[in-house]
């Protein structure tokens, strides 16, 4: 009966999250009123308040749950992978492939959560510092196995993210370019800036 009643709150609590994803998405952070994601999500005011305090913890809770569909979906993808440039590109396309999948958590994620304050920009330098270490960890791999030379890991994997990031901003504003134009070329460029040769790149690229 516990587990019964724990999968139906937890059951809840998604409708109510995959709500506010439309709500958010559609209204804005500052637009968007709880009442607007209680009809959203047909669930009563009770319900989403016995869940989330308020719009804010709403919010951040999106954001979490983009991050961590993120990293879990990062970590699958290179598990099996022993090649460490490989592994570096996958995490790139995976990254790319996961904004375009779920665009409009991405725009939560990249662009609304940016200005609304103290709390939301702690939160957005969280998940930037938690996906620049993974990135830093595939490039220590790949230098440790004499794939590429040595580096500052931690420099590239920012710059990475902010080249990444400008990429999909101005994709999720725009829609351009189409994704299949986008990740590989942005993809090449990074590998080349950390001395993957053009045979390597165009390599890994077709595998």
């Amino acid at each position: 009966m516990e587990r019964e009643t724990s999968d139906k709150a937890q059951a809840t609590r998604e409708r109510i999250l995959d709500a506010a994803i439309r709500v958010f998405a559609s209204k804005g952070y500052h637009e968007t009123k709880v009442d607007d994601i209680v009809a959203e999500a047909d669930a009563s005011k009770g319900a989403v308040y016995f869940h989330f305090p308020g719009k804010q913890q709403i919010f951040l809770a999106l954001i979490d749950k983009f991050a961590n569909l993120l990293q879990r979906r990062l970590i699958e993808a290179v598990a099996q992978e022993p090649d460490g440039v490989q592994r570096v590109n996958l995490a790139l396309q995976v990254c790319l492939e996961t904004f375009a999948q779920y665009r409009s958590l991405a725009k939560i994620l990249l662009i609304q959560a940016s200005g609304l304050g103290a709390v939301f920009e702690e939160k957005r330098l969280e998940i930037h510092d938690r996906f620049a270490r993974v990135i830093q960890r595939y490039l220590d791999e790949a230098v440790a196995a004499g794939e590429i030379a040595p580096i500052d890991t931690e420099i590239v994997a920012y710059a990475w993210m902010g080249a990444i990031n400008e990429v999909v901003i101005r994709w999720i504003y725009t829609g351009q370019p189409e994704r299949e134009r986008l990740i590989a070329p942005l993809c090449a460029m990074l590998l080349h800036s950390i001395g993957v040769s053009p045979e390597r790149i165009e390599a890994t690229g077709r595998r």
